[in-house]
């Protein structure tokens, strides 16, 4: 009872610290390469290319390989931070450490909401597999085919199972997925192939030509159609990097190497399927994935073929739906383990998150809440289609994160040990941060709008949790500032759905767009009024907190603005792709001021001063 006591009255920092030594060091360079490739290579490869062909048409291929490059260049420069300074949970613990409490906050929550929700969607992704031959787990609701109960029931499940493959520990979990990817290599390599023999190059020019959507959908087709979604898998190696037996060396080296496969793989299997695609009656690019292509696009494709080889092939590819999309499910389901950990870790979230188990020395407590809330998320979102984009926006917001980080902690912590010293990072943050940046844009208004009220209304649990334990500030202002920013949010959020994203019934488009207007500027002054105010009753070393967040809001308030009235909007005054260039311009100039916020915190000062008594230990 006393050691209870003593845990609730100590700081989360030193609760943290002590668990992250308990945490087993396990993992070796081919352990964290396999995880972030069986976080890559999950639901994406076997619905992302029908998404992005029915986004895109042809112009996919261009798709996967700008996407690509662009997760690249921000895993790059997680490369360097990650091997400097290797955590479990990662990338919520990263905007802590350079810009402190407030933004590392937003970001987290951001973060958490993405990470948390992709179980869901990896379990839905093997549902809608199962459901060509399994009837009763999908029905169709306004022209989307979405779960029903006994679907949502099965899905649940899933996600119970992918539970205790991460109960047995982190040892156990390495091992099997990395035979699990191998699997998961092979079948997508032999698809791969034997849809070459089926190639018909026609695919690539008629219905419409190589950009039969117009060359925007290329781009939009990169948050949105499952592009970005499927890579973002590079991220486990960085999240688990806290239990990998050398991280310094293997965690960068994992990260890159899985990014250039994924890139190779994907843009091969999306070239496969266009070449292949034996067109149903009167189906469009358009209307791809709502054709029988869309729920099984490659099992169709080599049944379609009459070659009895090929047709039974498509026979391990329903086996395959099982696997890799439970692969990555299993793994993310960790790795939401590990940022609600990281988020606690920060001093967020309650302690009791932090909490290892004995035996399996994993963050037990928070694996049992990323499973309650991975369940709660099938209600929302009963459908991968509709959930992808809003996954993939939310985690690259995130991701911008990388590029600020690496030159915050150059400038302010040069003394840091770097195994992985990225060469021309002066040029490559910057393009890591604007592509970043684009690709959430090029989400369109609909997805980041949901992104945009639902990162404000967690800002509310910032000011219930740690304001008042953490800034002393008093419960009767943080607990007022909480409530009303929940309000407004929450507010802003149904009337947008209603009356912007959804109508119901057909306003002008000048009444749709003051709707749109007035909330966006109620919503934005209550969170940039009540940050100015919060700024001023802090104590001074506190201040920097929310000064250094000026960048972050805006940029969500300008992404928000030009979402609507560029070429991804609903009232589109800047066309593509004079819009783009616009947001190029404007992120540039965000990042310039980004970099002018990034301080030397607290948190990462003691983490500099512990690597130097670490040397000088070894020394002596």
């Amino acid at each position: 009872m006393a050691d209870q006591k003593d845990s609730e009255i100590r700081p989360a920092e030193v609760i943290a610290k002590e668990s992250d030594k308990k945490l087993k060091k396990a993992l070796s360079l081919q352990d964290l390469f396999f995880l972030s490739m069986g976080g890559i290579i999950g639901s994406g490869w076997l619905l992302g290319v029908a998404g992005a062909a029915g986004t895109a048409g042809p112009a996919s291929i261009l798709s996967w390989i700008i996407g690509g490059v662009i997760v690249l260049f921000i895993a790059l420069t997680f490369a360097e931070i990650s091997g400097a300074i290797p955590k479990s949970g990662a990338i919520v613990r990263y905007p802590h450490l350079a810009y402190g409490g407030y933004t590392g906050y937003i970001i987290g929550w951001a973060y958490m909401l993405s990470a948390v929700t992709v179980p869901t969607v990896e379990a839905e992704a093997v549902l809608t597999y199962a459901s060509t031959y399994i009837h009763g787990l999908f029905h169709t609701v306004s022209g989307v085919s979405v779960l029903t109960p006994i679907g949502i029931l099965a899905g649940v499940i899933l996600l119970i199972a992918f539970f205790f493959l991460n109960w047995f520990g982190i040892r156990f979990l390495g091992k099997f997925n990395s035979v699990a990817t191998w699997w998961k290599f092979i079948i997508p390599t032999l698809t791969f192939i034997f849809l070459l023999f089926m190639f018909n190059k026609s695919n690539l020019v008629s219905h419409g030509g190589f950009f039969p959507l117009g060359v925007g959908s290329m781009f939009y087709a990169i948050p949105s159609a499952g592009i970005v979604f499927s890579y973002l898998g590079f991220r486990q190696a960085l999240e688990f990097g806290g239990e990998a037996k050398n991280p310094q060396r293997d965690v960068p080296r994992a990260t890159v190497y899985s990014v250039l496969a994924a890139i190779a793989l994907y843009t091969l299997l999306q070239v496969a399927f266009l070449g292949a695609i034996k067109w149903p009656t009167g189906t469009t690019w358009s209307t791809l994935t709502s054709s029988s292509l869309g729920s099984a696009p490659f099992v169709t494709e080599l049944q379609y073929s009459g070659i009895a080889l090929f047709i039974a092939f498509s026979y391990f590819l329903l086996i395959d739906a099982w696997i890799s999309p439970s692969g990555t499910g299993w793994i993310y389901l960790g790795n939401g383990a590990r940022v609600l950990y990281g988020i606690s870790a920060d001093g967020y979230f309650p302690s009791s998150l932090l909490k290892v188990h004995d035996k399996t020395r994993i963050p037990y407590i928070a694996l049992i809440a990323s499973l309650v809330l991975g369940v709660v998320f099938f209600l929302p979102f009963p459908s991968w289609y509709l959930f992808v984009g809003f996954i993939s926006s939310a985690t690259v917001l995130t991701y911008i994160m990388g590029p600020l980080a690496l030159m915050t902690f150059r400038k302010h912590a040069p003394e840091l040990h770097r195994p992985f010293h990225l060469p021309y990072a002066s040029l490559i943050a910057p393009i890591a941060f604007v592509g970043g940046a684009l690709i959430v844009y090029w989400s369109g208004i609909t997805i980041f709008t949901m992104i945009f009220y639902t990162a404000f209304i967690g800002i509310p649990v910032f000011y219930f949790l740690y304001a008042p334990k953490k800034l002393n500030l008093s419960k009767s202002f943080a607990y007022a500032v909480g409530i009303t920013e929940l309000i407004v949010a929450v507010a802003a959020l149904i009337i947008n759905y209603i009356y912007v994203l959804y109508p119901s019934s057909k306003e002008s488009l000048v009444t749709e767009t003051l709707i749109f207007l007035a909330s966006l500027i109620v919503t934005s002054c209550v969170i940039l009024g009540f940050t100015a105010l919060t700024t001023l009753k802090v104590s001074s070393k506190d201040k920097q907190m929310f000064m250094s967040s000026y960048w972050l809001l805006s940029l969500m308030i300008v992404t928000e603005l030009f979402s609507y009235f560029g070429a991804f909007g609903n009232d589109v005054l800047i066309p593509f792709p004079w819009d783009t260039i616009v947001m190029i311009a404007v992120y540039s100039l965000i990042y310039v001021f980004a970099l002018r916020g990034g301080h030397n915190t607290e948190d990462l000062s003691i983490i500099v001063e512990e690597q130097r008594d670490s040397n000088v230990t070894e020394i002596g």
